[in-house]
This record gives C-alpha cells, structure tokens and sequence, in this order.
C-alpha cells in the first residue's frame, strides 16, 4: 500500500488585511524533504498550518494523509500530563496495528479457506500488515527509548509532568512523539530550535530515513542541507515561490544565479526603453509638420517629402507600438532584498595593546566557572557549549549586566553592546521609527537613517514594536547597535529567528570594524564557518581561552 502524498494547489491566506499566502501550490511525495525559507513574515508558518489543517485557506485546496503529524508551537497535551502519557498517545497506532493482526490471525485461523468471507478477511490482514511495517510497528517501544536518549531526554523520569519540564524540554518531547509516531507524512516548524550539536545530528539522522514527506520550515542551514531534498523559496520572486532540487548549498548557488538573471534581464528592458523613448521623441520631432527645413534638406525637398514623411511616420508608430508592448508586459523590478547594510559593526578603542576585557576566577554560582579570558582589540570569540553551559552568562558578565565573584577588569570608559535573546521593549505601542529615533537621539537617528541598515522593511517602520515578530524584534536591537558601534560587541544566538539570507550577510559582516566582537552561538552553519578564536564551555568544568 503505497504512501500518499502531500497536495496544496493554488493556496491563498490573507491575515490581518494581508495576503500572505497568494496561490501557492506544493507537491510533497514520499521520500520527498521539502525545506521552506524566506524572509519572516513570507507565511512559512502560516503555510504549514494551512497543510496541517490548522489553519483554513481563503482558497485553494489541500489533500493530506489521515495520520499527518505536525509539530505545534505547543504541544496539545495539558499540564498534568506526563511524558508516559505523550509516549502513550505516540505509541498507540502502533499498538493498535499490532492489536488488529492478531485480532484478524486468530479469525483466520478460525475461518476455512473455502469460506466466503475468508478473501476479504486476507486482504484486510495484508493491508493492516503493510501498514505495520511502514510505521516498524513492532519496534516501536524500543524506537521510543532510542528517539527520548537521541534527543536528550533519555534520564527525564516518565512520571514527570509537563509543567515541570523547560520548554526546551517539552519542544524536545513533542518532537520526541512524532518521530515515534512515523505517520505518513510530517510538518516541521523550526524543529532544531532547543537542540545540541548531538540532538540535531540525531535528528537529521532519524528525518532521513522517514518514509513519508516531509515538510519543514527552518531557519537553521546546517539542518537544511543535511536533511532537504528540495528547498521552497517564498521570498518574492519573478513567477511567485520557487521550488530548488537540492539541499540548501545548491539553492545559494542558483538563487545568485536567478538573482542575476533577474536583474540582467531587467536592466536590459530598461535600456531598451529608454532607446524606444529617445527613438519616438527624436524621430517624431523629425516628421513634426510645423519643424523648419535645415539648409542640406531644402535642394528637391518638395519631390522627397511625402515619401521621407511616411517612412519617418511608420518608424514612430513601430516604434509607439513596441513601447506601449515592453511598458505594459515589463518584467517586474526584482524586489530590493533585506540587505545587511552596516558598515563597521564596531568602534576602535583608545588603548588596543591592552585587553578590553579581563576576566580572572570568574564564578556565578551554579551557571558559569571561568579561569581566565582576555578579550582583545578586533578580537573575534566565538563562545560554544550545549545548553546550560553558561554561554549567555558569560556575556551578561562580559557586559555589565551580571554581577560575578572574581575579577573583571575593563578599559575606562569602554563601550559595550549587547544583544540578548529575549528582545523586548519597554515601550510596546511605540513604533519602530519612533522607537529607533528616541534610542539613539534625533542627530545618530538622522546621520544613520534605519532604513539605510537594511534590517527593517519600510512598511514595518510605522508599526508598534509590539506587534512585531520576535524576529522582526531581534533586527530592531541589531540595528540599534550596529547604527552606534560599541567598542566590544556582544552577540547572544544572533542568527536566532533571522532568514538564512540575513544570516549570511551577517556573518559576513562579523569580520568587519576595528573592535572586538564575541558571538556566542549554537548555530553548526556559523561554527563551521568561523574563522576567529574559539571557547568551549562546559556546565561543570573550568575554562581556560583556547
């Protein structure tokens, strides 16, 4: 019995006075890993709620398998329930597989061969066995223990309930019992966001031997060209959203390629334009009735002007007729992309022989051990550890914001930025131009203009920072940074809820300006990527700079 597919055919959404989804169509076969990217706000999410069912569109159609499984934002168990009730509810398709085959083997058994209902009994049991094997039915006690151990949840004790655990540890759980699950087809929605290196691994590992489609909307790289087998690009584009075969390095290299055939073909029309428009204003003036003859015209120029007026005449109507062609069917100009626009993210310090910060014996009871570290002048530290490892604390130290046991030296008068994972506001009902402008004061506000940054789209400028995306939120406090360089520039998770175009411009963006920046990240893309020094922290260990 093969596994059906995934159809959405010609969706439209529009939330909030917005079309956020406009005719988009998705085939997702078996075996097929579809990645969904963009920019925030494309309707990722939207479109995933859309084929889960969730959400219903305003047009178009969907056809799911029965058993879709889709990882909600919150899992849909209450908070008294505990994880063995979750792996209960994940493990019960299976259990009922194996509940009907005996059920149909012993009547069967009972049933003669010659007896009528005999056949359709058989097929029944062919179709419920065929169906036990695609989801390894039988092994699925022991694919639970593999998948909780995998994903790090593996000590976690089953009668935990689950507002006891973090919400890293519930998104893990709800993972936990899809995978478990296997259903016929799987909706992803971020699915590495609370993993480590080795969960993450794990992940892709367990993804790519599904057997259904798989849908996923990610903005982590590594993930996505691990896992994908085709990349959905919902980024404005010259035929709408296009589908890429291949993992994500594939779809970079075509999606500059695009790019540059977009604007190349673009930048010829309007070239060509611009000859028509030059072409019918000269030669018009030329055929004008009332235009006075030039000396070398006026020899026989009774016997040629009719002839010369009508052939003059029928090159300005071609030529009208191929403007008015190319300015109504005009290729569309290619949508200015979310250009990382910054210069230097940093500023210089007055002393660069000396550390900028020194820490020695750094201790903050229960989260952060640390022998020494110095950060240097145009210094580029890359922090990593697993979750819980103090990553965050160090920069809360490094910062100011934390108060710590031993010593922390710092330049005077050093400058320090610091962007936090949670980004939040005090003032939500301000906007987002009036929010940059009181930050920064009129005169930085108006010498850096925020749309100059390439961090905001011109439409979101005059919304309240409190309707923004997390996202949109976390690009406001990097442009407020980066539109005043501190001397040492603090960066938690960066690349957190950011698009992957962005993120690449970002991390390009790293290696400019003439002051320190520390990242700390437990994006694999960026740590792969990273050309600076490195520090490892671990949750129970001293530190040493490497």
């Amino acid at each position: 019995m093969p596994r059906p597919a995934l159809l959405a055919h010609d969706l439209v959404r529009d939330l909030g006075g917005r079309r956020v989804l406009d005719g988009v169509s998705l085939t997702a076969s078996p075996g097929r890993r579809v990645g969904l990217i963009g920019e925030n706000g494309v309707g990722k999410s939207t479109l995933l709620r859309v084929l889960a069912g969730v959400d219903e569109p305003d047009g178009g159609s969907v056809s799911r398998p029965a058993d879709l499984g889709f990882l909600h934002q919150e899992m849909p168990f209450d908070a008294a329930s505990t994880i063995a009730s979750v792996l209960e509810t994940a493990l019960r398709e299976a259990r009922e597989d194996l509940a009907e085959l005996d059920r149909l083997g012993e009547e069967l058994a009972r049933l003669p061969e010659d007896d009528p209902g005999h056949r359709a009994l058989l097929e029944a049991y062919g179709k419920r066995l065929e169906q036990a094997q695609d989801r390894e039915s039988w092994d699925a006690d022991r694919r639970a223990a593999l998948v909780l151990d995998g994903l790090g949840l593996g000590t976690v004790p089953h009668d935990r309930p689950l507002d006891s655990l973090s919400g890293g540890q519930r998104g893990r759980l709800a993972l936990a019992a899809l995978l478990v699950r296997r259903p016929s087809a799987l909706l992803l929605d971020e699915p590495t966001n609370h993993l480590d290196d080795g969960a993450a691994a794990f992940l892709e590992e367990q993804v790519r031997t599904l057997p259904g489609a798989v849908v996923v909307a990610s903005h982590d790289r590594a993930f996505l060209d691990a896992v994908c087998t085709d990349l959905i690009d919902l980024d404005p584009a010259l035929d709408g959203p296009v589908r890429y075969g291949g993992n994500y390095s594939a779809y970079l290299s075509e999606k500059h390629a695009e790019r540059r055939r977009w604007e190349r073909r673009y930048a010829e029309e309007g070239q060509e334009l611009e000859e028509l428009r030059r072409s019918v204003g000269v030669t018009a003036h030329r055929v004008a009735p009332d235009r006075g003859r030039v000396d070398n015209e006026k020899m026989g120029y009774g016997l040629r002007a009719g002839r010369v007026q009508k052939q003059i005449s029928r090159r300005v109507r071609n030529a009208t007729r191929r403007l008015e062609e190319l300015e109504r069917a005009r290729v569309p100009e290619p949508p200015r992309p979310l250009r990382f626009a910054a210069g230097d993210l940093t500023a210089r310090a007055e002393d660069g022989a000396q550390p900028l910060v020194a820490l020695r014996d750094v201790r903050v009871p229960g989260r952060l051990v640390l022998d020494v570290l110095d950060v240097t002048a145009a210094d580029r530290l890359l922090v990593t550890g697993g979750n819980g490892a103090g990553k965050s604390t160090l920069l809360g130290v490094l910062a100011g914001h934390l108060p710590a046991d031993g010593e922390v030296r710092r330049q005077r008068g050093l400058t320090v930025g610091l962007l936090t994972q949670d980004t939040v506001f005090g003032r939500p009902e301000r906007t987002v131009r009036d929010t940059y402008r009181r930050s920064l004061g009129v005169a930085r506000a108006e010498r850096v203009p925020l749309g100059s940054l390439g961090l905001m789209h011109e439409a979101d400028l005059d919304r309240p920072v409190g309707d923004l995306s997390v996202g949109q939120r976390r690009r406001l406090a990097l442009a407020l940074l980066v539109a005043r360089p501190p001397q040492v520039l603090l960066l938690d998770e960066p690349t957190n809820h950011l698009s992957p175009r962005l993120c690449d411009e970002l991390e390009d963006a790293l290696g400019t300006g003439p002051g320190a920046i520390v990242v700390a990240s437990h994006d694999r893309w960026l740590r792969r990527r990273w050309q600076g020094r490195e520090i490892r922290l671990d949750p129970v260990h001293a530190h040493r700079q490497g």
